[in-house]
């Protein structure tokens, strides 16, 4: 492991424990009100968050619970958990066949999971955001074609003048969520 990701890996432990934002990619983001924020990525208009591959959905999700549903490879869709029903963010299928062939296939264990704002939650998740009153800033582009080879599961905000949206990617297209 380089030491980069050796100093990454220990800085996100302690800004966890400490209750403090977490920047991704630099150390200014892009949020005005930075203490409304747990989790901010840079503006590097060029990457994304990728979100987790599932072969099984989760049978008790927590409310808010996003991820790429790879139950069927051929027909993989970004989804998310509104508290009582798995919602569709895709609106259309993507095959990432040859791309589940090189995920492992390993069992997680529930307990496992990276927490950011609290020091424990309920909700299982490899990361959890446990917060009242702070979110996560995706990250931003001016377009998705900025984005050189977008991953399946990837999501970022598009801050494109006449086209604020929420992109996400299910490994084939891109679908856009728009402000009403």
């Amino acid at each position: 492991m380089k030491k980069g990701k050796i100093f990454t890996i220990a800085l996100l432990a302690f800004s966890a424990s400490a209750f403090s934002q977490v920047i991704m990619g630099d150390a200014i983001g892009i949020a005005a009100n930075k203490t409304s924020v747990l989790l901010e990525f840079a503006n590097t208009n060029n990457k994304g968050i990728i979100l987790p591959y599932v072969r099984t959905l989760p049978t008790t999700p927590a409310q808010g619970t996003l991820l790429l549903d790879a139950v069927n490879t051929a027909q993989a869709r970004i989804r998310y958990y509104n508290g009582t029903s798995w919602i569709d963010m895709s609106g259309q299928n993507g095959n990432i066949t040859s791309v589940m062939a090189t995920q492992p296939a390993l069992a997680e264990t529930a307990s496992e999971k990276f927490i950011i704002g609290a020091t424990s939650t309920s909700a299982n998740g490899a990361v959890v955001l446990e917060s009242a009153s702070k979110a996560m800033v995706l990250p931003t582009v001016t377009d998705v074609n900025n984005i050189p080879s977008p991953s399946p599961g990837m999501m970022v905000y598009v801050n494109k003048t006449g086209a604020k949206r929420l992109a996400v990617y299910n490994g084939e297209r891109w679908s856009f969520w728009a402000a009403q």
